[in-house]
């Protein structure tokens, strides 16, 4: 497979180039985004930027221009957020509608649908969330409880999510529900939307071991869904949440930039704490080189099989149980190389990125949770990769 770019990627990357350093509100590559004391102002500021991006038509460039994309493929949405990472722009605030509902609502929803919600995903007028997981059914989201029950022209939801995304700060909600409690478990689920703000909608922000509240609780007392709300055929939302998390353990460019930015400043921290000269940590650091390099392959290979028109496939699970495996033994050297530093916070003297390889290390713990676990990633693999049968309890 001929790796190099095309003539057209290449002007690509360079007209973004050229956009973002106009644009930055930083010099291009060397800033970092401000950091915020209050999650809300964080918020704001990122919906400001992801929105002078979709002027650009920066975001979404693999979607139809008739939802403000350009209908550019998967090869041209990957070297944008390459080079976003590159430039070290602030992330997308919205990336679970433009990575995740977008995909779905091309997918599998009403030319309705579409017209109202996509445009105003790119600009960040409006933010989703995922109601997928409950206290009860995490890995195991068939099993979810939350109810749908008939009512005129649509559906009363009642029940709890849990582990949502910036819920707090969110305009809409895909949801999955169970409109059929008799039938079998996979069967029963349909994929709705929840307007965040409508009556009976609760949001209870969770405080991570960061000092973060990104995480939330979600509870929905008779949440009124109307019938053009449901995405796909009623009782078919397992489908339907199956097309969403295939592109949620898809491509990872911008999970590897921000790898390889954080390789370069740890090897420049080893340098200086005199970590090169330790023969325990010299073949780790050689190491995290080589994982790097096989993490960027495995997204070449995932990034093929879409510009030939195919779905990520349960071989996006194996991308997201390398990535994540990958980051935590990546914090973890990174812990060793800080040495006495490692244990501190932030404004604390003499400890390197003040505080920010402590937060990222307490952050990554959660990877090879979120997305799904790597237990589960693990059977999706052997299962539906390698073929391997199905194990049965007892």
């Amino acid at each position: 497979m001929d790796l190099s770019p095309t003539a057209e990627q290449d002007a690509l990357r360079a007209d973004l180039r050229t956009w973002l350093r106009r644009n930055l509100p930083w010099e291009y590559g060397t800033g970092l985004p401000p950091r915020f004391e209050d999650l809300a102002e964080e918020v704001a500021f990122l919906r400001d930027w992801q929105s002078r991006l979709a002027s650009g038509r920066w975001v979404g460039v693999s979607w139809p221009e008739a939802y403000g994309g350009r209908d550019a493929g998967p090869a041209a949405h990957y070297t944008v957020q390459e080079e976003l990472a590159r430039a070290r722009a602030p992330e997308l605030v919205g990336r679970i509608g433009i990575n995740l509902v977008g995909p779905t609502l091309l997918a599998l929803g009403t030319e309705e649908q579409k017209r109202r919600w996509l445009p105003r995903i790119l600009s960040a007028e409006d933010l989703w969330c995922q109601l997928f997981s409950e206290p009860g059914a995490g890995s195991d989201l068939a099993s979810v409880a939350t109810r749908a029950e008939p009512t005129g022209g649509g559906w009363r939801v009642t029940g709890q999510k849990v582990w949502t995304s910036y819920a707090q700060f969110c305009d809409w909600g895909v949801c999955l529900a169970r409109t059929e409690p008799a039938a079998p478990k996979h069967k029963g689920i349909s994929y709705l939307v929840i307007d965040m703000h409508g009556p009976g909608v609760e949001v209870r922000p969770l405080v991570q071991m960061t000092g973060d509240a990104e995480f939330n609780e979600v509870f929905l007392t008779e949440v009124f869904v109307p019938r053009d709300q449901l995405v796909g055929e009623e009782n078919d939302g397992w489908r339907v949440s199956s097309a969403t998390l295939s592109h949620e353990r898809g491509t990872s460019p911008r999970q590897l930039v921000i790898h390889a930015q954080l390789l370069d400043e740890l090897l420049r921290v080893a340098s200086v704490s005199g970590a090169f000269d330790d023969a325990r940590l010299r073949p780790r650091l050689a190491q995290a080189y080589v994982e790097l390099r096989l993490f960027q392959l495995h997204n070449w290979r995932t990034l093929s099989r879409l510009e030939k028109g195919m779905e990520p496939g349960p071989e996006g699970s194996l991308l997201k149980l390398y990535w994540s495996e990958m980051s935590q033994r990546f914090h973890e050297l990174a812990m060793d190389v800080l040495g006495p530093a490692a244990p501190l916070w932030r404004k604390a003297s003499g400890n390197p990125g003040d505080g920010l390889w402590q937060r990222s290390w307490l952050y990554y713990h959660a990877a090879s949770i979120f997305a799904g676990t790597n237990e589960i990633q693990r059977n999706i693999v052997a299962e539906r990769v390698m073929g391997l049968p199905r194990q049965r309890a007892g």
